[in-house]
């Protein structure tokens, strides 16, 4: 039980990860977009591949 509470836990973590760049791109699309309109690429990117790092280790451990 302990082991699946730690994959969890691990699971939020990395979703809470994802959120914080979703939401750093969200305040860019906000406030600043035509200033800082060229960060949105790089962002987009660790949004892709922090998605994809916490939907791979939901899989990988059945949560």
């Amino acid at each position: 039980m302990s082991e699946e509470l730690d994959h969890k836990k691990e699971l939020a973590k990395l979703k809470r990860l994802a959120v914080e760049i979703a939401s750093e791109i969200h305040d860019i699309v906000e406030d600043t977009v035509w200033t800082n309109h060229v960060k949105m690429p790089e962002l987009a990117k660790k949004l892709y591949d922090a998605v994809e790092k916490a939907n791979q280790y939901k899989a990988e451990h059945s949560l």
